[in-house]
């Protein structure tokens, strides 16, 4: 199972929020290039990054930053937020990112997925952010009709052989991650399930392994030191 550290970027700058709400935001760093730095020396296989500013305004905010992140690091990155055509895939990718997540544009537009997924294969991710089972959409501030797992049966019709699988409620809040929702996402879609919210400490990440899925991201609870990234790896090895 890898562990993908997140850096989470707003304004130029490193922050977490809490449950996706923009006006809770903690602010680690104000440069995300340093912290990218320091979580490939620790040992990351692979770095997750979300443009918050993107994800708010449907179209990629932080490209400067993004790109010299994904130029500096000799590990893989994916990048999500705002990536809502095919245009911008192909800018992101020409700029090195490795996997580009499509979030709120696989919800409203499922041709752009059909047509990602054929001309860039699997590094296109899906991103499913869930509401009390519900897929969220526009930086989480509204619901969908779709069921998490509808949505991702739906998605896996389509191409996509990567899912990345959020429970907003968890996100931030260090309350531990919905075993049961991921367990069952795991079971229920036939792709690569990465889990994503709610992590806050060892334990959570080993019995995240134990439900299937085969990735989760790590953000808040590795920037509060409740979890260190090098333990993560060897738990997400064993």
């Amino acid at each position: 199972m890898i562990i993908y550290p997140a850096v989470d970027i707003k304004d130029g700058r490193c922050v977490r929020l809490l449950q996706g709400e923009f006006d809770k935001v903690t602010v680690y760093s104000d440069d995300p290039l340093e912290m990218a730095l320091k979580w490939e020396s620790l040992g990351a296989e692979y770095l997750h990054v979300v443009d918050l500013d993107g994800a708010r305004t449907g179209e990629p905010k932080n490209i400067s930053i993004t790109s010299k992140i994904a130029a500096k690091l000799n590990i893989p990155v994916q990048l999500g937020g705002g990536i809502r055509s095919i245009e911008t895939i192909e800018k992101v990718i020409s700029m090195g990112i490795r996997r580009v997540i499509l979030g709120t544009s696989a919800v409203k537009n499922p041709d752009l997925v059909k047509q990602a997924v054929e001309n860039f294969r699997e590094n296109i991710v899906i991103g499913i952010d869930a509401k009390d089972g519900k897929v969220a959409i526009d930086g989480w501030e509204k619901t969908s009709e779709f069921t998490a797992i509808d949505f991702a049966n739906k998605m896996v019709e389509l191409g996509a052989k990567t899912i990345i699988y959020t429970d907003i409620s968890r996100d931030g809040m260090l309350t531990g991650p919905n075993l049961d929702a991921m367990r069952e996402m795991a079971q229920s879609v036939d792709a690569e399930i990465i889990a994503s919210g709610g992590v806050s400490n060892l334990k959570d990440i080993k019995n995240l392994k134990e439900t299937g899925v085969s990735g989760v991201i790590v953000g808040k609870a590795l920037y509060t030191g409740n979890v260190d990234l090098q333990e993560a790896i060897k738990a997400g090895k064993e």
